[in-house]
């Protein structure tokens, strides 16, 4: 039987739970927050003091703060490219059963609606703090989405979920640290958005790292070359491909990501300690019955996160001023 195959016969035996996994893991839009329950109601008379306090609290963050919270707004508007990318993943299928979702596919589209949320909530926010371009703002999110991405992944259901466990992490970590730095200037209301984004964002880490618990009990060798993979080629950011208005592609990330690091937001130390806790959670160190390949996989794993903290510790991150469309001239 193919690998390929094989993967196909993992997902499907996890996708008798996929049930379970959506009660544990995801909220009913009933249930769950949404987007005005952070913003300036619209029919109350007191919408355009509202209005007026963001944008006075907003002159208190800096531009950097800002560039970051554009760029963390974009990369979640970006949805439809990761909704798109995942649903062609091998074991997903959206025409199974005469034309019907299968488990996974209904997944995919429950996690999608639930992130869906922050780019839409973000988004209004930034409207509202009047302290960036939108238009720029807007033509950069229709390019990310226009350009698509590749994350290294194809379609092997192994490898996207190291990739989503990954990237969950990430995402919680630059939400988390986002509302840390609104709450010290003062901003309680985007502090608290921030922060409770940052939750949906671990909730879904939590999901996608039990998914790859469940296949290393499954396939544990096939996982672990997965995972090696993944580390090997290094994880590909949502944004690589940011530009803004008659930018090159890609052109805009070096600098994002710079900002990003200046302002503790997210770090190449952050890159190391979510590659530590993935090898945590999956307990590499302790999974038997791998092939020989496996094994110097599971080694390489190992010894990967001292090695990539040494590097990162030569690091310097420029004080450079970058010019950014999305930002209003001061």
């Amino acid at each position: 039987m193919s690998i390929k195959n094989i993967r196909r016969e993992v997902m499907q035996t996890l996708e008798k739970n996929i049930d379970s996994f959506v009660n544990d893991f995801l909220i009913t839009p009933e249930k769950i927050w949404q987007p005005t329950d952070f913003l300036p109601n619209s029919q109350k008379d007191s919408f355009i003091e509202e209005v007026k306090e963001i944008q006075e609290l907003s002159k208190e963050l800096s531009d950097d703060f800002w560039v970051v919270l554009v760029g963390d707004t974009i990369t979640e508007e970006a949805l439809p490219t990761y909704e798109s990318w995942l649903l062609d993943v091998d074991g997903i299928s959206q025409h199974e059963n005469n034309g019907s979702d299968n488990g996974w596919a209904k997944w995919i589209r429950a996690w999608t609606s639930e992130e869906n949320r922050h780019g839409d909530v973000l988004n209004k926010y930034l409207y509202l703090s009047g302290r960036v371009n939108m238009r720029e703002v807007e033509i950069s999110t229709q390019h990310l989405i226009a350009d698509g991405f590749d994350i290294g992944t194809a379609t092997d259901p192994y490898k996207n979920f190291v990739y989503t466990s990954f990237q969950e992490l990430a995402t919680y970590i630059s939400h988390n640290n986002v509302a840390k730095i609104a709450r010290k200037k003062g901003h309680k209301a985007l502090a608290k958005m921030s922060k409770i984004i940052a939750g949906d964002e671990m909730r879904h880490h939590v999901a996608y790292t039990e998914f790859v618990k469940q296949i290393f009990k499954i396939d544990p060798s096939e996982m672990m070359l997965a995972f090696q993979h993944m580390m090997k080629h290094k994880i590909t950011m949502p944004a690589m491909h940011l530009r803004d208005s008659f930018g090159a592609k890609g052109s805009l990330f070096d600098d994002f990501s710079t900002v990003a690091q200046r302002l503790g937001v997210y770090t190449g130390f952050d890159y190391v300690d979510i590659l530590k806790k993935l090898t945590t959670s999956w307990e590499i160190d302790k999974i038997t019955n791998l092939t020989p390949e496996a094994e110097k996989a599971r080694d390489y794993l190992m010894k990967l996160p001292e090695r990539m903290y040494r590097i990162t510790e030569r690091i310097k991150v420029p004080d450079t001023k970058f010019q950014f469309k999305w930002m209003i001239p001061s």
